[in-house]
């Protein structure tokens, strides 16, 4: 009795599984379409790390227009080859402009030639609204504290993976950055989250920052703008940049 009543039961449920698939095939699929706003049309660069049609091109191999010292004047880096390379001793430089959320794509490259080791091999950082680091740095048989390595978001997160080329070849980050939101009151109201590609490898998967980078001590937020310039960091290193793009997001 018991298997005769299971049968029928499973008999009345397939039924009803057919009977309701006809009513979706025999429904209006116009009811779940919709055509505006229809999305902005940006047109792709003819490589993946050109610049798309809606970036704005922070540093394009000639000209420092959009960059100036942290205090506000011009800068002392070289131009050399359509690349910006870094003067040990004369300071961060950072953009004229602010970002908040957005999307950046930086090409980097640490000296062909090798000098020292740990930290002190192609040492650089690129600062996310000038607080938030991510670390550049010569790590191709080049051992240091992991959360210090390149694509580590500096004493806080390391990499997923060592994606490092050797030194002397170009490198590319590309990276989607949330910025943080702050209440009235300098509490924090959502932490900043980052994702990063270091030469196309994922690195950093929407990862949560602790805070603004500290060298000494534990990271911490303070209250800031919602739009506060790129930073580029000398650390005595003569790191190379070029092929700097963003879009705000």
């Amino acid at each position: 009795m018991k298997k005769s009543l299971f049968l029928f039961l499973s008999v009345i449920c397939a039924a009803t599984v057919f009977a309701q698939g006809l009513k979706r095939e025999g429904g209006d699929p116009k009811l779940t379409e919709y055509w505006s706003p229809e999305p902005k049309v940006v047109t792709p660069g003819k490589t993946s790390v050109d610049a798309p049609s809606d970036a704005i091109v922070l540093f394009n191999g000639s000209n420092f227009n959009n960059w100036q010292t942290v205090k506000g004047g011009d800068i002392k880096w070289k131009l050399e080859n359509g690349a910006m390379v870094v003067t040990g001793g004369t300071g961060n430089i950072r953009t004229k402009e602010g970002f908040g959320d957005c999307q950046l794509h930086v090409e980097w490259r640490t000296p062909a030639e090798v000098k020292g080791d740990g930290q002190g091999r192609g040492n650089s950082g690129i600062f996310l609204m000038g607080k938030y680091e991510l670390q550049v740095l010569d790590n191709y048989n080049n051992k240091t504290y992991v959360n210090g390595q390149a694509a580590s978001i500096y004493k806080q997160l390391p990499p997923l993976v060592n994606a490092c080329r050797p030194p002397g070849e170009w490198q590319t980050y590309d990276v989607i950055f949330t910025a943080p939101r702050f209440y009235e009151d300098g509490t924090v109201k959502s932490q900043a989250r980052i994702t990063v590609l270091h030469n196309g490898i994922l690195v950093q998967r929407d990862a949560v920052l602790l805070g603004g980078t500290q060298y000494i001590g534990v990271s911490n937020y303070e209250k800031h703008g919602d739009k506060e310039p790129i930073e580029l960091q000398d650390h005595g290193n003569p790191t190379a940049f070029r092929n700097i793009w963003i879009r705000p997001l």
